[in-house]
């Protein structure tokens, strides 16, 4: 559930394109446990809370409260900028973990990307999170030449956060640099159990996915819509092979299915039937259940997809 599209950071690869001149959208605190509701109803066993800065919206304490109260997990994907005494508590509850990206050692390069001088802020929460027993993980999205991912995990690692995993740069939104969005830029798990609802009421089959719109809330149900012929034929699109693969590292997966592996597992390269153990360690649309130990994923598990550690 992205909630708002306001927040504090205005990142150079911010698939939302999300800023400090972002709003809430149209979605009313009414709307968004109307939607809660009809997750439930779904049998969806997991919501997450992510923006733009969820942790902007002034309702965001009220909306874990009736998504736990209605028995659903809850995962809020924050930067961590700043989290207020209110939310704290929130975060503390039982079912509630929180998810965070993370980028850089350097809190020069860091400031770089997020454009904002935060990662003394964000790095201080985390070990918050991790002090108080709130499950956390965080994805490490390497975007800038000769970025040390390496030393960043190492850093998470000394904060306390061993749940993180490794992607590269996803060109959706401001993260466009050589080619426009596509299917060729997503995890190939997007609309397989998951499904994104915008601070406008739109539906995608996840966050990064913005231009394949199955519907809108204010006019339809998430039932409606999910099972309609619009989400259909947008699972239909996810389930096209990319024909710019490697050929080389072609594998059958089935009579009538070829999927390629990509030379650098986790990269851009990742896609639909690409590879079914690729996918962004950031991925908002993972579950509390991701784990590492999951490993190895297939679109069809509810775990993380591979990721280099």
């Amino acid at each position: 559930m992205e909630i708002t599209g306001r927040c504090q950071l205005e990142c150079v690869h911010c698939y939302a394109e999300s800023g400090p001149a972002g709003n809430h959208g149209t979605m009313t605190v009414t709307d968004w446990e109307r939607i809660i509701d009809e997750c439930v109803a779904l049998g969806v066993t997991m919501v997450q809370f992510i923006g733009g800065e969820p942790t902007l919206h002034p309702d965001l304490s009220a909306l874990i409260e009736y998504a736990l109260e209605r028995g659903l997990e809850v995962e809020v994907f924050s930067n961590l900028v700043h989290v207020s005494p209110v939310l704290w508590k929130a975060f503390d509850q039982p079912g509630v973990r929180l998810a965070c990206s993370w980028y850089s050692t350097d809190p020069g390069e860091h400031q770089l990307i997020v454009r904002r001088n935060t990662h003394a802020r964000t790095k201080d929460n985390l070990a918050e999170a991790v002090r108080r027993g709130i499950p956390v993980r965080a994805g490490i999205i390497g975007i800038r030449e000769g970025q040390d991912v390496d030393a960043a995990a190492r850093e998470l690692a000394d904060v306390g956060v061993t749940e993180f995993g490794v992607d590269h740069l996803r060109q959706v939104g401001r993260g466009l640099r050589d080619r426009d969005a596509s299917i060729a830029e997503l995890c190939g798990n997007c609309g397989d159990g998951v499904v994104a609802v915008g601070p406008d009421g739109s539906v995608w089959p996840c966050v990064f996915s913005r231009w394949m719109s199955a519907g809108n809330v204010h006019h339809a149900t998430l039932v409606d819509i999910v099972t309609g012929p619009a989400m259909t034929q947008r699972r239909t699109e996810l389930g096209f092979t990319d024909h710019h693969c490697d050929h080389e590292h072609e594998a059958e997966m089935g009579e009538d299915t070829v999927a390629c592996r990509p030379s650098t597992p986790c990269s851009p390269a990742c896609n639909p039937k690409c590879h079914p153990r690729c996918g962004p360690a950031c991925n908002p649309n993972c579950s509390p259940k991701c784990s590492p130990s999951c490993q190895p994923c297939g679109p069809g598990r509810r775990c993380w997809p591979f990721y280099e550690h």
